[in-house]
């Protein structure tokens, strides 16, 4: 059976399908328009008093109040006309929006929209298609808007619980509740890699929490209120954008990444990404390993390929050379083990550690295993090619 299942950015939604979208939309009965209960007996009267709220509900509410006023709707326009709509939030006194690059790259002209009523022009200063994440500056004449404290996504726990809030569907300042339900998932990036396909961009949380068409830019927060992440992409099972919604697993770009580009993205209005330069696969079956002549209890990234005339190749690692029963996973590459005596176990791992790390021109100690021995290798990295 063909499997449907796929990634979707959601930052750019049309009108025509939101209002489509919006007609769907199932109707809320009143109260009174509701049948009334059987066999029930007399009802108690209700307390004339009103009933504490419990310390969570307390404590989501002071933080929607203490959040939402900074989190923004993004307005794209094209000829004059709403071509889409994203989220958005300050991120300094200075009037700069950070959001998805996706939510934006098409745009005309932009209009950031705060709950307070503020609107703004905005312009687009800095895009990363690697992470997608952009800036847009806005003249902020409302002083009283306060930019959201950033959290650190390297403290993100699985299980810890979240809060995301955006302009789904166009439905400004909408909060949501989840639980980070993973760590270290690894999406395509917008840049197309010279081997063919896209890099890779690394280390996304992964919620539960509700995101929809319209989220993408807006912040995930922890429960202290601090932004850990940009809302990116949802996983769906929708055939077209009509039919796209919330499936339980969306995608954030960590923080942490996020302080290291932003910067950058404000100053120069582009970012220069580490390259190493391999072809690898995230995760390995026990079959495969017994292909690839590995025990099955050794971890790491193994080399597919190695570009030429790239960082890794110009170190000496080596990709596969040698056939195996799949056609594209040829033996004979280094496993890559540890980057700076730091364990790998995964290829999310080592771009993560790449990513949160080191810049173009920094030397990096990669461990392989080689024929079953450790080998240790010095790369001096590049920035990814355009």
């Amino acid at each position: 059976m063909k499997n449907n299942t796929r990634f979707k950015a959601f930052g750019l939604i049309a009108i025509g399908m939101f209002l489509f979208m919006g007609c769907t939309l199932p109707i809320i009965e009143s109260s009174d328009s509701l049948p009334p209960l059987e066999n029930q007996g007399e009802q108690p009267a209700l307390p004339n008093e009103k009933i504490d709220l419990t310390s969570s509900d307390e404590m989501l509410i002071s933080l929607y109040e203490a959040v939402n006023p900074g989190v923004a709707s993004i307005i794209v326009y094209s000829d004059g006309l709403v071509i889409g709509q994203g989220s958005g939030f300050l991120f300094d006194n200075q009037g700069h929006i950070l959001t998805n690059y996706h939510v934006v790259e098409n745009a005309a002209q932009i209009e950031v929209v705060f709950p307070s009523g503020f609107r703004a022009k905005g312009e687009l200063i800095g895009s990363d298609l690697d992470s997608d994440i952009a800036v847009v500056k806005v003249d902020l004449s409302d002083t009283s808007l306060v930019p959201l404290a950033l959290g650190s996504s390297s403290e993100v726990k699985v299980g810890q619980s979240v809060v995301a809030i955006g302009n789904p569907y166009g439905l400004s300042g909408t909060m949501t509740v989840g639980i980070v339900s993973a760590r270290g998932r690894l999406l395509e990036s917008l840049r197309a890699a010279p081997s063919g396909g896209f890099f890779t961009a690394p280390d996304l949380i992964q919620t539960d929490a509700a995101i929809n068409p319209g989220n993408s830019g807006g912040p995930l927060l922890n429960m202290n209120g601090e932004v850990i992440g940009i809302n990116r992409a949802i996983r769906t099972n929708g055939e077209g954008d009509g039919t796209l919604s919330n499936s339980g697993i969306g995608f954030a770009i960590p923080i942490d990444i996020v302080k290291r580009v932003v910067p950058f993205l404000i100053r120069d209005g582009k970012y220069d990404y580490p390259y190493l330069g391999i072809i690898s696969r995230e995760n390995l079956t026990l079959v495969e390993k017994e292909a690839l002549g590995l025990s099955s209890e050794v971890t790491g990234a193994y080399i597919v390929e190695v570009p030429r005339n790239g960082p890794a190749s110009d170190a000496g690692i080596r990709g596969g050379t040698i056939e195996t029963i799949f056609s594209d996973l040829p033996a004979g590459g280094d496993l890559i083990i540890a980057v700076d005596e730091e364990p790998i176990r995964s290829f999310s791992d080592l771009l993560a550690y790449l990513v949160t790390n080191k810049s173009p021109g920094d030397e990096m100690e990669i461990t392989v295993l080689r024929e079953g021995q450790e080998t240790v290798l010095m790369v001096t990295l590049e920035k990814r090619p355009d």
